[in-house]
């Protein structure tokens, strides 16, 4: 794999590390740090200041039937949930998502495919599949937008993003990304608002969409 060099957020980092990242977002953040060294040491680092702070922090004293109820808790059997590992160029977290089965791809028309992996109110987190060549309609966004590139590459008036790279689009970038070539560009987008497309058409068909 090329070297990464559009990575996530140190801010962003931290709130995954602590829990505070939305679930969409989470899971692409995930699937980053399971190909990027570096933003798995940053991952690393915060979890390890964290640790240190609960450590210092003073401890809250907390009633008996409250403690009883965390200890009954405890004792309930718990069914673990399978574990998937990454498959292809998809990582783990997606793999998990998928629940270990290939993507159902459902055509967005000339070439272009999607797969919803989760869907919750206004945010969603989708596989998109881009033959080389082809161009994701010009759009803008009505809140934050996470692109990671699993396979190929795509390019827009940001420059250009491969295997590992991850785009962070907000509500100032307007933009159109097209696949290189190459393979067809497979990426992991999470949103937590609906795009704004400029055209008619894609404007027509997004409700059908959910994009």
């Amino acid at each position: 794999m090329s070297a990464i060099t559009h990575h996530i957020p140190d801010s962003m980092i931290a709130a995954y590390a602590s829990g505070n990242l939305p679930q969409p977002f989470a899971m692409v953040v995930a699937s980053h740090i399971s190909v990027c060294t570096e933003c798995r040491a940053a991952l690393g680092a915060h979890q390890t200041v964290g640790g240190a702070l609960i450590e210092q922090s003073d401890e809250i004293a907390i009633s008996a039937d409250m403690k009883n109820n965390m200890m009954a808790l405890l004792d309930e059997p718990v069914t673990p949930k399978p574990v998937y590992d990454a498959k292809g160029v998809y990582p783990g977290p997606v793999m998990q998502a998928l629940k270990g089965k290939p993507p159902r791809w459902k055509s967005l028309g000339m070439g272009v495919k999607q797969s919803i992996l989760a869907q919750e109110g206004s945010g969603s987190v989708r596989l998109l599949y881009i033959p080389a060549g082809q161009a994701v309609p010009d759009h803008s966004h009505n809140g934050l937008e996470l692109t990671l590139v699993l396979q190929g590459s795509f390019s827009d008036e940001t420059g250009r993003f491969a295997r590992g790279d991850v785009e962070i689009g907000d509500t100032d970038l307007e933009h159109t990304p097209i696949a290189d070539a190459g393979d067809p560009c497979i990426c992991l987008a999470a949103t937590d608002a609906p795009l704004r497309f400029n055209a008619l058409i894609p404007r027509l068909l997004q409700p059908l969409f959910r994009i």
